[in-house]
């Protein structure tokens, strides 16, 4: 099968993945990127048609998670059969994932979306705003390697001293941050965001629900396609209406993904990417007399030094703590379902065994 790389290459197909689906092994599969999600159904993109498929068989029955599952943004091998239906065979390697712990599950995590290149953490900056918890984005992000991007949404709600307050409190904690002031309403600070995006690289829309994620999303299309609510008066936001993952080419060649409003979003695996959002932490933990310092009540801690010095500061502190034990129990949690994975198959191991010299003893 000859793989079409001109249209592939509209969907952000890289040039690594380019040259492994010319290897034999993907001469019999269709490539495509998956653009929907619903419930392990998917919707899939091989620059000229889209397909509705599943996994297969034998992918369902070796996964162990729910991180295995392809996810939107997902480039798959698939076969194609008459109707349109396509069975997904393989997923691609990714280049970066957006995933979090799943929500109600401990020691599982959830791919929000794969293969992103830039993740817009939409907050509103009236009522929505919090650094705890652009925290949480930054560590995701910067430990799979995406570039993360503030956009302070509903400027327009927001009074002078809101918009002022908002911003010390980011030069505070997170200057490094590239971030853009948005009203979805008077549009004031599109122009700049749709200016941020580049032809064949793929963007995500995080953030909490009724910040305005899809209104964005819709101005970016130039056409109403995903629903949005109406602004409460009692609240300021917009009412939860995404409900999946979806996939968008944009005019200019950009891709972008919507995602469903989290209200939890649990750190996973993250360590080298809270190491990275706490920077000045991370640096003075270096200088901690023991290298297990856990920077809370031993001596010669240089972190617990700094902050009586008041050269870092509390909030960000305190965040860090909370996010570095997040990561610990997750750690913990994945290694003590492994351990009863394992004392259970060695169970099912000695039993099929005795079943075996039953049978040969009859």
């Amino acid at each position: 099968m000859t793989h079409n790389l001109k249209n592939l290459s509209g969907t952000g197909l890289t040039e690594e993945l380019s040259r492994m689906i010319m290897e034999p092994e993907f001469k019999d599969f269709s490539i495509g990127r998956i653009t929907q999600e619903h419930r392990e159904r998917y919707v899939v993109f091989d620059g000229e048609n889209e397909y509705n498929a599943e996994v297969t068989g034998n992918l369902r029955f070796s996964a162990a998670g729910r991180s295995d599952f392809p996810a939107v943004g997902d480039w798959v091998a698939m076969k194609v059969y008459e109707g349109g239906q396509a069975i997904i065979h393989k997923i691609l390697p990714r280049k970066t994932v957006l995933e979090r712990q799943t929500v109600g599950m401990e020691g599982e995590k959830q791919i929000i979306s794969a293969n992103i290149d830039v993740a817009f953490i939409v907050q509103a900056i009236n009522n929505d705003f919090s650094i705890n918890r652009l925290e949480r984005y930054l560590s995701i992000c910067h430990k799979s390697g995406i570039e993360p991007v503030l956009v302070l949404s509903k400027t327009d709600l927001s009074t002078d001293e809101e918009k002022k307050k908002a911003l010390e409190m980011l030069e505070k904690r997170e200057s490094k941050v590239k971030y853009f002031l948005l009203s979805n309403r008077t549009i004031e600070g599109f122009d700049s965001i749709a200016g941020h995006i580049r032809k064949g690289k793929t963007y995500c829309v995080v953030g909490s629900s009724g910040v305005g994620k899809s209104t964005l999303i819709n101005n970016l299309l130039k056409r109403d396609l995903l629903k949005t609510g109406e602004i409460s008066p009692h609240t300021n936001r917009g009412r939860h209406i995404s409900d999946h993952r979806e996939l968008f080419i944009l005019d200019n060649g950009g891709i972008i993904i919507d995602t469903p409003g989290m209200r939890e979003l649990g750190i996973a695996d993250s360590g080298e990417g809270i190491e990275q959002t706490f920077a000045d932490i991370s640096e003075l933990a270096r200088k901690c007399r023991f290298p297990d310092c856990k920077h809370i009540t031993e001596k010669g801690c240089a972190v617990l030094l700094a902050l009586e010095a008041g050269t870092i500061n509390r909030s960000s502190y305190e965040n860090y703590l909370k996010l570095r034990k997040e990561e610990e129990h997750f750690q913990e949690t994945v290694h003590e379902k492994r351990r009863k994975e394992k004392i259970f198959g060695k169970i099912l191991k000695d039993y099929h065994r005795i079943i075996r010299r039953q049978d040969e003893a009859d």
